[in-house]
């Protein structure tokens, strides 16, 4: 047999260590094996409670005159070193239980009272063998006893046999411990283990009860010691128990007879009443059988009962829906449509949709779409549609016809000589209006109707507009008196006068702003008015707040007569994104009501052209403004219209910008120029009317204008200085001084122009410096050739050689400065002259002559620097002496 574990002093030790409190005493340790299972119930082993080793220890500890009983777990560490796994304290022990499905007995369970969670299965301990069961379980007991006072309830162990098994061990395991103890442990501890099993086994079974169950234990022993006596004994009593088994039998046979005949008497009884029930049975199984045949016809009679009701009222309602009322009969095949009875016309056209979508599957059950009757009626009900369509399509041509024959021919509604009549489509609208609830259920009822009904609106109501335009315009022209200015601004001939172009030509664009004003707020809200009249599935037509800002000057009558007050009767128009093809449909009927009215609009602008050509500018900024308030896309014709009348003023105004250019280009080029050119000024006065003009978007327009302007007239200069060489300078500095002179101003707001003024200011320069270079060479034209001599060959040799280059010995210097500064007060005061007598504009004479004295200043010094570096020894007169003759002169 295997040694236990309780014995393994080592293990003891192990223990002791692993506590680490030296105040406690280890009186057991034992290996065991862990696992959880329920109570009362086998542990199965599976994931998560695999067996585990571990070590329990019971140890004490002294508190004073107090003991305390603790019961150690350990587990092994990863170097198969003891460690602390739990720690229970005695005291709350108050269950020892042995799992009753391990038949070796070796399992069992310690309750505790002071678990957390009692629903939580507790441990289960599992020992090698039942003696080390126990051996733990009598030294818990013993402590249990001696330190607490009290016992724990034991469950699955039988007291006496543990009793009997610590009486057989206790002496024996003693003496062994004994020997041991007198080895290794000191003696106390051994006596303390001894006497504990000995008062385990004391308290176990106490004196009183030993005793009694001896006595009762004495009453059997009796002839045990004689074993064939004894069994003697129980043969022969067994024997007489048997016999006076068969006399009693014998003696009660007449009874027995009694009874088997009254059973066999009950047999025949209960034979007769099982066939008669037979019987009964069989009848009632007939009547069933009857009675479940007559319920399952009257079930069917009421099923019927019930489907002939519900199928006589399914009847009443097809029929209702398939009955054409008379009266909407006779209102949608042959009713007027005057305006007292329109609402007799739209009740019947309310009613022939609703029928007709009743009819239809959704509506309508399935199965009764293929009846006859349906059918006939779906058939009945188109043709009455078919009918009325037709018949308010004819009426409604012929009713929009009507209503423009009839404003054409009453002059009154348009401009007369002497009046400017505002168009006024208020009781057109009005009378439309009538008719607009009309055409959504046409539209609900064939949306192919409403193409033809469009186009004739539209054709009717563009002879009115158009009309309306003609008049307006032919009366504003007439009515409009301003001066003609002349288109010949640049031109070189000196018999057009300045003064004619300044003539007020206000008016003319207070015309065409009036026209704009008037008629594009109209044709806005015509256009809104016709997307809503005539169905159209499109978005808010009209911008917040009015066209380009001018709203208050369109029709106020009209302001918010575009909203029809009608409410969509179709789901499919309540649509509010934006439909492609509902747009492209508009702008093709919007395109037939206001096609031809953008001759009207033309011709004032043609008109305004020809009285004054500038005026394309501030026509051009008013245009932009009513372009970039038209943002609605029922106003899509309306842009399409602005973007043509910009298009034509822009092109008007090239027209007059070329024409100006060719005007420049044609400037005399045959004859010599002389001074400041006449387009000079000319176009400084034409810029700053141009300014005058300008309104909102129209600056990009002008600075195109003057960028082709200022380049020709550049180019043009230059050409023409071109033809005559001697005098190229002067011209240019004249010119481009002019140039400067004139639209010094306008440069400092007028970005475009800064730039071509920053341009002549180079050219300028340029020119000034070419002409001083001429002048001055003219004059000193030995000396400062000598000088650059001097300069060529200081690149190739020393200055100390120079004066030994032929034509570069000191006496050469001595004759160039001797013809050269001699008399050199002449000499300037003919450079004066020179600069004087070339020049035209007086003005630029100061600024000329005083840069001819610094460029010649400049020149001297070079000269003087290089004569000091090659002819050290040679004097010549001094910069200074120089400064001081010229600032005398």
């Amino acid at each position: 047999m295997a040694k236990s574990s309780a014995d393994d002093e080592e293990l003891r030790r192990a223990c002791q260590s692993a506590i680490q409190d030296t105040n406690q005493k280890v009186l057991i340790s034992i290996r065991v094996a862990k696992s959880r299972g329920i109570w009362a119930k086998s542990s199965k082993l599976g994931r998560g409670h695999m067996a585990k080793p571990r070590v329990l220890a019971i140890s004490t500890l002294s508190e004073g005159q107090q003991m305390k009983a603790l019961l150690h777990v350990l587990k092994y560490s990863t170097g198969g070193v003891l460690e602390p796994a739990k720690l229970y304290k005695l005291r709350h022990l108050t269950k020892v239980e042995v799992v009753a499905n391990d038949p070796s007995g070796c399992t069992f369970i310690l309750g505790f009272d002071n678990l957390r969670s009692q629903s939580v299965a507790p441990s289960q301990w599992t020992m090698r063998n039942v003696d080390d069961r126990n051996r733990l379980l009598l030294c818990i007991l013993n402590v249990s006893k001696d330190i607490l006072g009290r016992l724990p309830k034991v469950v699955g162990i039988d007291v006496v046999e543990m009793a009997l098994w610590a009486k057989e061990n206790t002496p024996t395991n003693t003496n062994e411990r004994n020997v041991r103890n007198l080895q290794d442990e000191p003696v106390a501890a051994t006596v303390t283990e001894g006497e504990l099993k000995v008062t385990v086994e004391k308290e176990l079974v106490s004196q009183a009860e030993e005793e009694d169950m001896e006595a009762l234990l004495g009453t059997y022993v009796m002839g045990i010691g004689e074993a064939e006596a004894f069994s003697e004994r129980l043969k022969r009593e067994l024997q007489a128990l048997e016999a006076a088994n068969v006399h009693a039998i014998l003696e009660n046979e007449p009874l027995i007879d009694e009874v088997l005949q009254g059973l066999e008497n009950a047999t025949t009884c209960v034979d007769e009443m099982n066939e008669w029930l037979g019987i009964f049975n069989v009848k009632l199984r007939h009547m069933r059988e009857d009675i479940e045949s007559i319920e399952t016809r009257n079930n069917k009679l009421e099923m019927q009962s019930v489907n002939n009701k519900a199928l006589i009222e399914e009847l009443d309602k097809l029929v209702e829906k398939l009955r054409v009322p008379s009266e909407y009969a006779a209102c949608l095949t042959g009713g007027p449509f005057q305006e007292e009875r329109m609402l007799q016309n739209i009740e019947a056209c309310e009613w022939l949709t609703g029928a007709l979508r009743g009819l239809e599957v959704p509506n309508l059950d399935p199965c009764y779409a293929n009846m006859r009757a349906v059918k006939e009626k779906r058939a009945e009900l188109e043709k009455l549609k078919t009918t009325f369509v037709r018949r308010a399509s004819e009426f409604l041509k012929n009713y929009f016809a009507s209503l423009v024959d009839f404003m054409i021919s009453d002059k009154s509604y348009f401009s007369q000589r002497g009046q400017l009549k505002r168009p006024d489509h208020a009781d057109l609208r009005y009378k439309c209006r009538t008719y607009a609830r009309l055409l959504q259920h046409l539209k609900s009822l064939d949306r192919n109707c409403l193409g033809p009904l469009r186009k004739a609106y539209c054709t009717s109501l563009n002879l009115l507009l158009r009309r309306e335009a003609r008049e307006f315009a032919n009366e504003l022209r007439a009515s409009t008196k301003a001066s003609r200015n002349p288109t010949v601004w640049l031109e070189g001939s000196t018999g057009s006068s300045q003064s004619a172009n300044t003539a007020d030509t206000s008016t003319v664009s207070e015309a065409y702003a009036k026209m704009l004003t008037i008629f594009i707020p109209l044709l806005v809200d015509e256009s809104s008015f016709f997307a809503h009249f005539m169905c159209f599935e499109v978005p808010a037509l009209v911008p917040p707040g009015g066209v380009g800002g001018n709203r208050a000057g369109s029709l106020d009558d009209d302001a918010n007569e575009d909203d029809l007050g009608i409410m969509d009767i179709d789901d499919n128009d309540s649509k509010t994104g934006k439909n492609s093809a509902e747009l492209t449909a508009l702008n093709e009927s919007l395109q037939e009501l206001l096609d031809g009215i953008q001759e009207d609009f033309c011709a004032v602008v043609d008109w305004a052209y020809r009285i004054d050509p500038l005026r394309c500018i501030s026509m051009h900024g008013i245009t932009e403004r009513y372009i970039s308030g038209q943002k609605a896309d029922a106003a899509g014709f309306v842009r399409i219209l602005l973007d043509d009348l910009e298009s034509r003023i822009s092109m008007q105004f090239g027209r007059f910008v070329d024409e100006a250019c060719h005007q420049i280009e044609r400037n005399e080029r045959n004859v010599r120029q002389v001074g400041v050119l006449s387009y000079i000024p000319r176009f400084a006065t034409l810029a700053t009317r141009m300014e005058q003009y300008i309104q909102g978007q129209s600056r990009d327009l002008v600075d195109r204008a003057y960028t082709k302007f200022v380049t020709v007239m550049f180019a043009t200069l230059e050409k023409i200085a071109a033809q005559d060489p001697k005098y190229a300078d002067i011209l240019l500095l004249e010119n481009y001084a002019a140039f400067q002179n004139s639209l010094y101003d306008l440069a400092n707001v007028v970005p475009t122009l800064a730039k071509f003024y920053h341009q002549a200011s180079e050219n300028y320069e340029l020119a000034c410096t070419r002409h001083i270079s001429l002048i001055i060479y003219y004059q000193f034209e030995r000396l400062f050739q000598f000088a650059k001599r001097i300069e060529d060959l200081m690149y190739t040799i020393t200055p100390e050689e120079i004066p030994f280059q032929l034509g570069l010995s000191k006496m050469d210097l001595r004759k160039v400065v001797k013809t050269s500064l001699t008399g050199v007060e002449k000499s300037i005061s003919s450079m004066y002259r020179r600069l004087q007598k070339n020049l035209t504009s007086e003005e630029l004479l100061p600024s000329l002559w005083d840069k001819c004295k610094k460029e010649f200043l400049d020149k001297y010094e070079s000269f003087a620097q290089l004569v000091a570096k090659v002819y050290p020894t040679e004097t010549i007169a001094s910069v200074s002496e120089m400064r001081d003759l010229l600032a005398g002169l």
